[in-house]
């Protein structure tokens, strides 16, 4: 059943838990999301992100996507995940995309936030819930920045959130207090009291990049604090490459290539059926 971002964050409202966001940019990583969420019986989001456009064009993979929603069993949003150009995000836009998210945090407060508004009258045309972004996330920026200084330059100012949201009348907002996209070589550190601020400042869900790699622990507490989308794709990737690669050191006659794509499928889906168990602790297996 094909939904918005706004469905299923509405549902994490009131189940006091977080949907999980996860990008599928091949048909494993897609398979994978899917499956473990019907079987879960829990909503999910499946994404998209405009710097995976090399590995699957969206004008391929964003019909698939759409599809594979609208005859899934459970409630599916279909989401354009870091979106840098408006131009792009209208394209998914007409592919049938129920949301969508405009990435303007490396760019000056004004820009972002005019790019943002733009980005929300394009969106209401379709029908589709928008996310966007202040502040800077950890692991696509660096500290060497002359206007970076500390890690905590970073961090998204609650005060500056607030009038964000006023500005633009977005649906979520992505904000940076901790976590990182990629891989973390050192375990986060999470700024809770600033989740809990935005949260009561701007009243609107808060969304957790970088998901991949946190800490049981610091999820639930970050849920407890207002965040009700967790975006979540490289730890899953990563399950799926060490899969493959013992399945080829193990079967020195293996032959077809789509062995090796079941067998990442397989490890990448009981990766995110577990993230999806801890986003919502209330799932009976």
């Amino acid at each position: 059943m094909l939904v918005t971002m706004n469905e299923v964050l509405k549902y994490a409202e009131e189940h006091n838990c977080a949907v999980g966001s996860f990008n599928t940019p091949t048909l494993e990583n897609l398979w994978a999301v899917i499956d473990a969420a019907e079987k879960k019986n829990v909503p999910v989001i499946i994404m998209h992100a405009e710097l995976h456009e090399p590995i699957a064009p969206l004008s391929l993979i964003g019909p698939i996507m759409v599809l594979v929603a609208k005859n899934s069993k459970v409630p599916v949003c279909v989401h354009l995940d870091h979106g840098e150009h408006l131009e792009y995000i209208e394209k998914a836009l007409k592919l049938g995309f129920t949301s969508v998210m405009y990435d303007g945090s490396l760019l000056p407060y004004d820009i972002n936030m005019n790019n943002t508004k733009k980005c929300v009258e394009m969106a209401k045309k379709y029908g589709a819930s928008v996310e966007a972004e202040i502040g800077v996330l950890g692991g696509r920026e660096s500290l060497d920045s002359k206007k970076i200084r500390k890690q905590e330059d970073l961090y998204t100012d609650p005060e500056l959130a607030k009038k964000f949201v006023e500005d633009t009348k977005i649906d979520a907002l992505a904000c940076s207090f901790g976590t990182a996209h990629g891989i973390y070589k050192v375990k986060p550190k999470l700024d809770f009291d600033r989740i809990i601020k935005i949260k009561e400042l701007t009243n609107l869900p808060i969304v957790m990049h970088g998901g991949s790699g946190v800490s049981k622990e610091d999820y639930v507490k970050a849920i407890e604090c207002g965040v009700r989308k967790i975006n979540y794709y490289s730890y899953s990737a990563r399950e799926g490459l060490y899969a493959a690669i013992k399945l080829i050191r193990e079967n020195e006659d293996l032959t077809f290539y789509h062995e090796i794509a079941f067998a990442a499928k397989e490890a990448m889906e009981k990766d995110v059926a577990k993230a999806i168990k801890v986003f919502n602790d209330k799932i009976v297996d």
